[in-house]
Parts: C-alpha cells; structure tokens; sequence
C-alpha cells in the first residue's frame, strides 16, 4: 500500500518539475515489459559516457523488467534508439557545444537523446531522467527507490535543457559522502576539485617544516616573526610558493582549483613591505591579493581561489584580481533568521559582496548552515535558502560550498541536503514543492506531521524574534523558540509521526531521529535548570538529587544517536559516548549544601550578554559548570570578575571554593590571581586568601574545569568576595587577533 502511494506521489511531484514537456503524444520506450529500443554510444565513448549508458540499462531494467542492448553508433541499423552522449545522430539538435556540466534531454518522434557538457553532464542527465520522468528519488545514502512499472513513456518532441545556476554546488552533510547522492543530485566534493583548499598558507609553507630555519618566512608581529601568517612581501616565501605549486599540479594534474588563503585567525605581517601594502589597499586583503596574483601570472592555466574572511573580507582599494583568480566570501557574521539580502547582521557581507563584484566576476561563496556549537541544535533556517541563491546568482557568486555537519548526523541532515542540492541546481525551484516530495517521500505517512513540525519551529523563530547563530546554544533559547512550551507542542506533531510510521521501522528510525534535536534541546536545558523545573534534580530533604528518570532518559538518547550516526555533537567536539560520560560525570556530583545557595551576587563588571547563563544568579544557583563554556559558566570578557555573595546574614564560615574554566580554543584562561574577601558590613573587606593559577605557558587546547579550595578559621561574615583578575593578554602560543581578549568563566561558588 505504501508503494503504490509513492508511486502515485512522485508521478503528482513530476508535473511540478517538469515545464519542458510537450502536450503532443508519448514514446513508448517499455511496453508491457519489453522494449525495442538500444542504447547507442559514440564510437569513442568517454567513461562517463559508458557509466551513463550503464546506468540508464540498470535502472530500466529495475523499473521495467526489459533489457536493453548497449551498442556504439557504427553498429546501429535504425531501429529505435536512446542515444547517449556526443553521438552523430544528436547533432540533428544543433545545440553547439553545451556549457560546463549543462545538458539536455530531448526526443522526436521516436527516439531519445541525452547529451551532457562537460565533466558529469551526460551523469546528470541521465539521472534527471530517471527522477523527473521515470519517477525514482535518491533521498539520502540509502538504496534509490525505483518504482515498478511495465511501461516507461516519455513525451515527444521534448527539449529539456539544463544549465547549472553554480559552477561549483557542494552541500556538506552525510548524504554528499554517497557517491551516488553526489552524482544523482549533481553535486562536487571539495576534495576532488582543489589541490590544494581553504585556509592553506601552512598546507603549503607548514612552520614546522620552514619557521626554524627560515623565521623571516612569517608573519612580523609586534617586532617579532611568528607562525601566525606568511610575509607575502618575502621573495623566499614567493619561490618556495612557486615550486610547491610546479609539483603539486604535476601531481595532480586533475585538480581545477588551488588554494591560496590566509590562516584562520589575525597576526598578519606588519614588516616595512607589507605594512605598505596593506596601508595602500587599505588592509591584509592588499598584500594577499598581490601575491596571489603574483602565483597565478606563473601559472595562467590554473585556477586559484583565496578567502575573502574575516580580516580579509573587504575588496582591496587598488589591486584587482587576476582573470583566473576567485575569492571566495564567507557570510559567516550573519545570524540566520532571515535571508542574507535583508537581515542587518549581514549588511557588512552585503558591501563586501557588491565591492568584490565591483572588480571581478569571480566570486565563490562558504555559507553556513549548522549551529556548529550544537549540531543536534533545531536550526530551523531552511526557508532563507532558495532567497539566499537567488540574492546570490544576482550578484555574480557562481560557486557556493553550504557547510553543514559534515559526515555527522545533525538537525534534518537528510533534508538539509536534498533541499540544497535542488536549489543549488536551480535556486527557481520551490521551496515547498522540495519540501512536499522529500517529507513524503522519506517519511510515508509521518511525512505531514514532519511538515508541521518544520512549520511550527520556523513560525515560533519568527513569532519570536530570535536571533538564529551558527555559534549559539539551546540553552539559551530557553525563552523564545526553543522554551518548554514550545517544544511541548513540536513534541506533539512528532508523536503523530511515529503513530503514522508505526509498523514500519526504516520510518519509524527516520521520525526518531528527527526527534533527537528536541531530546538534545530537553536534556542540555534541564542542565541551565537544575533545581528549578524542567531541570535534572528533584528536591530531597535539605537538598536535590538526580531525578530518577534521567540516567534512562540520556542512555536512551545516546543509543539513539549512534543509530543515526552521529559522530560528534559539535563541530571537534565529542560522539555520543562522550557525551554519555559528561552526564555520568554530573550524576555522580552529591549535592553541596552551600550557604551561598541562592544568594544575591552583585558584580562590578558585567557577564556576557552572547553567553549570559542565569547572569549573576550563575555563581550561586547550585549547578557546577562543565567543558560547555556556554551552559553554568559567568562569562566575563576582557575584564576581572569581582563577584560580592551576599548570604542574608551573618554566619560562620570555613571554607570558600569555587571552579574556573579553561579553554584555550574559545580565548578563555584562569585568572592570573584568586582572591577571597570577607566582610560584615559589605563596605569593609578582609582578605581570607590568594591563590596564583600555574600560568599556561605551553600550548594546550584542552578544556579543563580547576577547582580551588580557600580553607577559612571559622570566620563570622555576611558578605564574601571573589576576585579573578583576567589576564591583560591572550598567552603568546594561541595566537589571537588584534584587539581579542581573554575571557574568564567561574561557576560554582560554595561557601561552607
């Protein structure tokens, strides 16, 4: 029954695809299971030619039942044929030499003809005719549903013609790793088009390899050569550039593009030359730009790429980009709640863009499309994509890479990818119509419910007027799109989605999965509440303790998480089990009575309003921060934190702790010095203590939570201060770029 529904599905879906075909009569290439027909090659076929051909007698005979011969054209006798690929008899079409990886599908009276471009032309037009005239779909990485059929028609005097809107179209989730998904849907990997990609200064000039030998080969910063960028103005760096490029592309012949990009981060050369430079193209971007143009008048027949990100993002005010150079935007600043032509986050990306357009014609474009912080994140963007690649084609971008997850289940993955892979195609097509097939087609049944499900979250983001950020939290969604109530009523749609799938389990797997956001959004929440409702602990005597359902609960949802292949929860973060050991971690913690416990805290410098947590109340509302810097942490940037406790009244007290948080990847450090403070009065304070943090003098980028214990000699007081005074500047190895602070993060303060 669920065959027969699909099918009927995809045939409705067809007509909203199709605009091409004729109102005149249909060819019958199968009839009742058999057919007439042959597949023709050219006499000298290419490979993709001959997978194409394959291709298209695999799936007939999948379809259909009928096996048809594959021939080359001088074997051919005029009996109705499917002509494959740069054939004499297609030239009847005078279509001239199709651009790129454009092609068509066409017919007369009789028979078919497929042609492609170049590249995987002939690939994709095959593939479209399976899909948009044989009905099959290749959803995700999973098998290709094929209807059955004993009849497979197609109109007469057709001409379907296609041209990709992008040269270049890469969506960045699990699918893409599929090579038929990345076929079918038209799709690149990065890997097989550049060399050499992203930010590539150190692939190419690695310090390990040149800085001790050759520090002038670096970045002059603060009158010191360091492995943060390359001095572009060294003739040394030109040469060693120039031989790395004769062998690489002697190594990789295949490759279209290379790389040529400035490392992540600041720390750019401010020697007397590039200083100059940089001063006449006013910024980074003018020395970058020069050299790359420098490396590609050596190389004319290559192709090079470099970023405009960042501290390079702005077009230089002199220099232009040679003819075979591109740059590639980054829109990585923008929140994404509303398309990129309209959104105010995004009005700096929008001068850049129409600046770079301004002098060249070459423009590539890294999107993003994934809260990276948490993948599992609902991140309902999925509406602003199609106004996105329109804005985009209309102001000269011709090669788009949407960074997702990577080959890490994330929130909707599957039809993340299939709704960008249409689009990238032809941005022209519908949201809606995509979004139809895909739901449907994935899901059966539950497909409705997942529709509303997707409604409900896109509508309650506007409703509520959240900012959507590729590097923020569910935690601290709590209170628009993501509150309690809200995902009470999401959680009521998917229930009607797994009564839909019920007896089915591939569904049933796909509608779980799809519900792993909300589990991830529930449990990352009550970790914010605590002792508070919708929080992990439930009252017990005098104090809290793990509410039995929870360990369940978090098994539960790990086990489910490698199911559905989830790899890391974050972008370099940890799998599931790790995740599993956070929570067995904070199960473990017994309850510590403090009589700081829900104390007022006033502070002389504020919190973070991007990571505000409970704000002061962070410090003394019972919950101990972990390696998540964004949950139970008081994130204090570029400042001290000096923190008053005020318990109520007057008690004793013998011991004063409190953890700190390091991170070296976010800039956040412990504090140069720890001082503990106590008074009667709140006006006159008496040191009870210091403590000095080993200083990080060694390059260490792993998260650490320290504890430090002040031991007091029964000291009678009301109020109780902590100072952590912040380091005045970022440790030397990170690396960091001008005018970036450390930040310092302190959870929780228990007096006792």
């Amino acid at each position: 029954m669920f065959r027969m529904m699909h099918t009927l599905l995809l045939i409705m879906t067809l007509l909203t695809y199709n605009s091409c075909q004729s109102t005149r009569g249909n060819i019958d290439l199968v009839a009742n299971g058999s057919s007439r027909y042959v597949i023709v090659l050219p006499d000298e076929a290419t490979k993709h030619e001959t997978k194409a051909a394959n291709l298209l007698r695999d799936y007939m005979k999948r379809i259909s039942g009928a096996s048809l011969n594959i021939i080359q054209e001088k074997n051919y006798k005029e009996q109705p044929g499917i002509f494959i690929g740069n054939t004499e008899h297609v030239e009847q079409f005078r279509s001239g030499k199709l651009k790129g990886e454009s092609f068509f599908i066409a017919t007369d009276n009789q028979h078919l003809y497929i042609r492609g471009g170049s590249g995987k032309g002939i690939l994709y037009g095959v593939y479209t005719l399976l899909e948009n005239y044989f009905g099959c779909r290749k959803y995700a990485a999973i098998p290709v549903f094929a209807p059955s059929s004993k009849n497979l028609q197609i109109p007469q005097q057709l001409m379907d013609k296609q041209e990709p809107a992008f040269v270049y179209r890469e969506t960045y989730y699990p699918a893409a790793f599929d090579d038929e998904y990345l076929e079918w849907h038209k799709l690149h990997r990065l890997e097989d088009l550049w060399g050499v990609w992203g930010h590539s200064f150190f692939k190419i000039i690695p310090p390990k390899t040149y800085f001790a030998t050759h520090p002038e080969y670096y970045a002059l910063v603060n009158g010191k050569r360091q492995a943060t960028q390359l001095c572009l103005s060294n003739e040394g760096v030109f040469n060693t550039m120039v031989a790395y490029f004769r062998k690489a592309i002697a190594d990789n012949p295949d490759a279209l593009y290379w790389s040529i990009a400035a490392e992540d981060g600041g720390g750019f050369c401010t020697c007397d030359q590039c200083s100059k430079a940089a001063a006449e193209e006013s910024g980074p971007q003018g020395p970058l730009i020069r050299f790359v143009n420098r490396i590609a008048a050596v190389f004319p027949d290559q192709q090079f790429t470099t970023l405009a990100y960042q501290y390079t993002a702005h077009p230089p005010l002199k220099t232009k980009p040679a003819a075979n150079v591109y740059i590639m935007l980054s829109s990585i600043d923008a929140y994404r709640n509303e398309p990129l032509s309209t959104i105010p986050s995004a009005a700096a990306f929008r001068k850049d863009l129409e600046g770079w357009g301004a002098i060249t014609d070459h423009l590539f474009l890294w999107d993003y499309t994934t809260q990276f912080t948490n993948y599992l994140a609902p991140f309902p963007d999925y509406n602003n994509l199609q106004p996105n690649l329109q804005y985009l084609s209309a102001h000269k971008v011709s090669g788009i890479f949407l960074q997702g997850s990577g080959d890490t289940y994330s929130d909707m993955a599957a039809y993340n990818s299939y709704l960008q892979a249409k689009l990238l195609w032809n941005p022209s097509l519908t949201t809606e119509a995509i979004t139809t097939d895909f739901l449907n087609g994935y899901y059966g049944k539950a497909g409705p419910f997942i529709g509303q499900y997707l409604q409900a979250l896109i509508t309650t983001l506007h409703n509520t007027k959240t900012q959507l950020d590729i590097y923020g939290n569910p935690v601290n969604n709590y209170k628009n799109y993501l509150s309690p109530e809200a995902i009470d009523q999401y959680s009521g749609f998917l229930d009607k989605a797994e009564k839909a799938a019920d007896g089915n389990n591939d569904l049933l797997a796909r509608v779980y999965n799809t519900r792993l956001p909300l589990e991830y959004t529930v449990l990352q929440q009550s970790r914010f509440f605590g002792t508070e409702k919708f929080g992990y602990l439930i009252p017990e005597g005098n104090g809290y303790v793990v509410n039995p359902r929870w360990p369940e609960r978090v098994r539960k949802f790990v086990a489910q998480c490698k199911l559905a292949g989830v790899k890391e929860l974050s972008e370099s973060g940890g799998d599931a089990d790790a995740y599993q050991r956070e929570w067995d971690t904070i199960f473990s913690r017994k309850w510590i009575n403090s009589l700081a416990f829900k104390a007022k805290v006033t502070l002389v410098n504020p919190w973070s309003d991007e990571y505000p947590a409970k704000k002061e109340r962070t410090l003394t509302d019972g919950l101990q921060g972990d390696k998540d810097f964004s949950i139970n942490w008081l994130f204090i940037y570029g400042k001290d934190l000096v923190a008053t406790i005020d318990l109520g009244e007057e008690k004793t007290i013998n011991e004063v702790q409190m953890n700190f948080l390091q991170d070296a990847r976010h800039y956040i450090f412990n504090p140069s010095d720890i001082i503990v403070e106590t008074s009667a009065d709140g006006v006159n304070f008496k040191p009870a203590g210091q403590q000095q943090p080993a200083p990080a003098t060694e390059e260490d980028y792993t998260a650490a939570v320290r504890n430090y214990r002040f031991h007091l000699p029964a000291v009678h007081a009301r109020f109780v201060r902590i100072t952590g005074r912040c380091l005045q500047e970022v440790p030397a190895w990170r690396g960091a770029p001008a005018g970036k602070k450390v930040a310092v993060c302190c959870d929780e303060v228990f007096v006792l």
